[in-house]
């Protein structure tokens, strides 16, 4: 008898679990019932900022083919959102009453974006622990965002987006993160006025030091962006048309300075989806609690995986039920989650959860080099040399735009930001992926951007085992085992891989090893 298995979310995450379910679906050993709030097909979010600079088009978002999955027995319910779980009667009820028996419950659904506190639309602010009733209220307050402002999660505020650059609009974003200084950027080289408000003293300041933001953050001035830092936002200007619609206009900070602009883009980060699983009584922190095998702490026939779920052994929550940690909101760990869940439910074995490593933090930006990984906020002068403990090597030439911070723990690398030095970056990259001891001469590494540096370098970036593809873990070794079993080509290399059809940062490592091989990318 074949085992019902109901997924809520048909996001990325959800989709690279029906993928890794189809033999099992094929072979009548599971029932497999997607539930997906969107009306569309799945597309891969990561790349919505791509589509709103207009660097690529809407059939560049596609990702795993519907027909495929229905032709193989899978069944679907777009724009559905769930209302309502039984764990008892193992029932999932949906808003338009159809209700879905289940023996495995998987929630795959995401995450949403955050909506601040600021005065002119707090009625938008969602409250969490409320269930949608309908697929269009799933991310909405009591009241909708005011027009103009945006959040860029799904494709309707990508459009807007879109729309907003095509006509070279002034676009104020509000966050300065990894996403929020790529879409500003891109942006900015696409012909839109572009201002970015950020309350910290340097951007990306989760994942740089503040010297390596302040370097960022002249190498963006540099090229357009104006960069509004130790802006605290407290509220937004509104102008209304001749319907009577209000309007963003501007920006207002505690200071009293406003930032008129067309657009509002909140990039103010995400929290995960639980209101279905408080609903049904499941443990909840961050994100939906799962153990290494993404199953949940309080029923061993529902999971969560992908940005909803927050990983843990419930050993680390304390006396007052408060867990570390919570969802990576990557891409990457939550497709192997997937395949690890698609190896359980079909099998009934998933093997040893893999530990994740701190990730590598890549700026998509043309002409921008920024890199970082691990723990970066070491004091350069906190011990001295020959002490136990972390030590720091900084080098920076803010005049150029370059800056490399490295954090070394008995000669091996924990952690570094390297700015406007693009083989150094990569060169840190690597070691950091293998945890290997830097030179004794740390200097060398900041010799490889000399401009008679040439292509020597310590460590062959391109090694079999290192890694091109951080999204699916892919390494220049496989990439030359699919060149070698087809079409020496990127797009080749994407369907026997999946390498560069996540966040698309390493498309041009590809495209660089392709080239090395000697072939034409």
């Amino acid at each position: 008898m074949s085992e019902r298995v109901v997924l809520v979310g048909y996001g990325p995450v959800g989709a690279r679990l029906i993928d890794g379910l189809l033999p099992a679906v094929r072979d009548g050993r599971i029932d497999l019932t997607v539930v997906g709030a969107e009306p569309q097909d799945v597309y891969n979010r990561v790349l919505l900022a791509e589509y709103a600079v207009g660097r690529t088009d809407r059939a560049g978002l596609d990702m795993d083919d519907r027909r495929v999955a229905e032709e193989t027995g899978v069944r679907f319910h777009l724009a559905t959102t769930v209302v309502g779980v039984d764990r008892h009667r193992r029932v999932v009820r949906l808003h338009d009453g159809i209700r879905l028996d289940y023996d495995r419950l998987v929630l795959a659904t995401g995450a949403r974006a955050n909506v601040p506190t600021l005065a002119g639309m707090e009625r938008a602010r969602r409250d969490r622990t409320s269930v949608s009733a309908t697929p269009a209220e799933l991310d909405l307050g009591g009241a909708p965002l005011p027009r103009g402002v945006v959040a860029l999660r799904d494709l309707a505020d990508a459009e807007h987006v879109r729309a907003a650059v095509s006509a070279g609009q002034r676009i104020v974003v509000l966050g300065a993160g990894v996403l929020g200084m790529e879409l500003a950027l891109a942006a900015a080289e696409a012909g839109a006025e572009v201002v970015v408000a950020y309350h910290s003293a340097a951007p990306m300041n989760r994942t740089l030091d503040e010297n390596g933001g302040r370097v960022l953050a002249s190498a963006a001035t540099a090229v357009g962006v104006e960069m509004a830092h130790h802006a605290r936002a407290e509220s937004i200007l509104l102008r209304y048309d001749d319907h009577g619609h209000a309007w963003f206009d501007g920006l207002v900070c505690a200071d009293g300075k406003v930032l008129e602009g067309d657009l509002l883009v909140l990039s103010c980060g995400v929290a995960a989806r639980t209101e279905v699983a408080s609903l049904a009584g499941l443990a909840t922190s961050a994100g939906i609690l799962v153990d290494g095998s993404s199953r949940s702490w309080t029923d061993p026939d529902i999971f969560a995986i992908g940005d909803c779920a927050h990983v843990a052994d419930p050993a680390d929550a304390d006396a007052h039920g408060r867990v570390p940690g919570g969802p990576s909101g990557l891409v990457g760990p939550g497709w192997r989650q997937a395949d690890r869940l698609a190896a359980l439910l079909s099998t009934g074995v998933s093997g040893p959860a893999s530990v994740e490593r701190p990730g590598v933090v890549m700026l998509k930006a043309e002409g921008i080099d920024v890199v970082a990984g691990g723990a970066v906020d070491a004091d350069p002068f906190s011990h001295a040399p020959g002490c136990h403990g972390p030590q720091v090597t900084l080098w920076a030439d803010p005049a150029r735009g370059a800056y490399v911070k490295l954090v070394t723990v008995e000669g091996v690398l924990t952690g570094f930001v390297a700015v406007g030095m693009p083989r150094t970056g990569a060169e840190l990259t690597l070691l950091f992926e293998r945890g290997s001891e830097l030179p004794a001469d740390r200097s060398s590494l900041l010799r490889l951007d000399a401009p008679d540096a040439g292509m020597a370098v310590v460590a062959d970036p391109f090694a079999a085992d290192a890694t091109v593809c951080w999204c699916n873990g892919v390494s220049a070794g496989a990439i030359r085992e699919a060149v070698a079993a087809g079409e020496p080509t990127v797009a080749c290399v994407k369907a026997a891989t999946r390498a560069g059809t996540g966040c698309g940062g390493c498309v041009g490592r590809i495209s660089e090893l392709l080239a090395r091989e000697a072939v034409p990318a």
